[in-house]
């Protein structure tokens, strides 16, 4: 399948990763809405989603701010920002629209009650002064709002699993290599402090379950890095027959008779 390979993200520009994050946004829809709204994302404001995707986050708060309020969401791959117009409108969000631009090059012409990102700073060389260039867009006491991920708890509590940490170390040194920082959510302090911002509010969440869906995190991540995977010269002979690995790491959760989880999934916040 062709791919739109952009410098810095890690896990590439496919049908296959568009899919993926679809998938991701229903299973930590709710994780992220909670961050905002205790925030204090609310009706009537503006909004500016940076690393918009495919659309989910800016949707998300543009249900949050209602039609009183406006969204706008900023992402630099074009096939990207025309899924998501296509997925506003199916959904007849009127009040959310999508500008094909880097996080880097913001348009500056504007202020806005809150900035915002879901798991964008991990893949930024300076997450710090990029934060410092966006709070810049942000009126008095406005808001700051991230989350980002943290790899560490998760590849701890699967280390039982012999398949799913196999595959689980796979994507997180495939992730390394190809220079995201894979525990930036633990870092989400030391950059808001960084940037000149006030010490944030910050907290982790992490989702348990045995159920399909939540092991299929892993498995749709393996995926799309499987490009990079070549690249950096790993191996995915360990996993076996790539057609049945879902199905098998599902089953190796249900034998366990335990839980896996989600990676960490840790939110911060602060007013300019």
């Amino acid at each position: 399948m062709k791919r739109m390979d952009l410098p810095g993200y890690a896990l590439g520009y496919s049908e296959i990763e568009y899919e993926r994050l679809i998938r991701q946004a229903e299973r930590y829809g709710p994780v992220t809405e909670r961050l905002f709204r205790r925030a204090g994302i609310a009706s009537s404001q503006h909004v500016l989603d940076v690393g918009s995707g495919v659309g989910d986050v800016s949707m998300l708060l543009a249900r949050i701010v209602g039609s009183g309020g406006e969204v706008v969401g900023i992402e630099r791959d074009a096939r990207s920002v025309a899924l998501a117009r296509a997925r506003a409108a199916e959904a007849g969000l009127h009040n959310v629209t999508f500008t094909e631009s880097d996080v880097n090059h913001v348009p500056s012409n504007r202020q806005y009650d809150a900035v915002v990102g879901r798991f964008i700073l991990q893949f930024l060389p300076d997450p710090t002064d990029v934060l410092r260039s966006l709070s810049r867009l942000v009126r008095a006491h406005g808001i700051v709002a991230f989350q980002e991920i943290s790899w560490a708890p998760m590849l701890k509590l699967v280390e039982h699993l012999p398949l799913y940490s196999t595959c689980a170390s796979l994507c997180h040194e495939t992730m390394l290599r190809a220079g995201a920082n894979t525990d930036s959510g633990l870092n989400l302090h030391r950059v808001f402090m960084g940037a000149g911002l006030r010490a944030p509010t910050s907290y982790l969440e992490m989702l348990l379950g045995d159920d399909a869906d939540l092991a299929r995190w892993i498995y749709d991540i393996l995926l799309s890095l499987r490009p990079q995977i070549a690249q950096n010269g790993l191996s995915l002979e360990k996993l076996g027959d790539l057609d049945t690995l879902r199905e098998r790491l599902h089953a190796e959760v249900l034998a366990s008779k335990g839980v896996i989880s989600s990676p960490g999934l840790v939110g911060a916040w602060s007013n300019v």
